[in-house]
């Protein structure tokens, strides 16, 4: 009966190893114990049986011109701030109509003043260290005037057990696209 336990526990903790091993080599490193000007941020949606979950850095506005200025119309940016925001499914899904495979991605975004391309891309760096030919997918979406957001912020809405839309939301700019499952 002894070996029987001490077996289990081995294997408890393999599986935790294991389990622990793998979240820490997929996630990205999102700093150290210094509080950053733009701070981390997650995420996370189930929709139906499918997980969604969203790593980010929450720029603010401090009075600056946002889309247009910070960031420019019609050029890659990250998404956010620091890292490139990583973006997880735990199956496949479909953004705006196409089918994306379970997995994580970075999520980069060009602005412009009535669209946006959302963009979803294999590799995942610092900052606009963007690979166009990596990416997986591109979709354009409406962009629409919002509330004021002071900073950054990515959030699930319209949330049903087949899709769920995700709104980036930053200064006066609500950006919404639809995930299926």
């Amino acid at each position: 009966m002894k070996s029987v336990q001490t077996y289990l526990k081995i294997t408890a903790f393999a599986f935790l190893g294991v389990m622990l091993f793998t979240s820490l080599g997929t996630a990205q490193d999102r700093g150290n114990k210094k509080a950053r000007t733009s701070p981390n941020a997650s995420v996370s949606q189930t929709i139906g049986t499918t997980q969604v979950s969203i790593t980010y850095g929450r720029p603010s506005v401090n009075e600056r011109e946002v889309f247009g200025g910070l960031e420019a119309y019609g050029e890659v940016w990250r998404t956010g701030a620091n890292e490139s925001t990583a973006i997880t499914f735990s199956d496949d899904v479909m953004i705006e109509g196409k089918k994306v495979e379970a997995g994580t991605y970075s999520l980069y975004t060009i602005p412009r003043k009535d669209t946006w391309t959302i963009i979803l891309n294999s590799k995942l760096s610092w900052g606009t260290q963007y690979d166009k030919s990596k990416d997986v997918l591109r979709v354009k979406v409406p962009s629409k005037e919002a509330s004021h957001m002071e900073q950054f912020l990515i959030s699930f809405h319209n949330v049903t057990n087949s899709s769920a839309e995700c709104v980036l939301h930053w200064k006066n700019t609500k950006v919404p696209f639809t995930i299926e499952v």
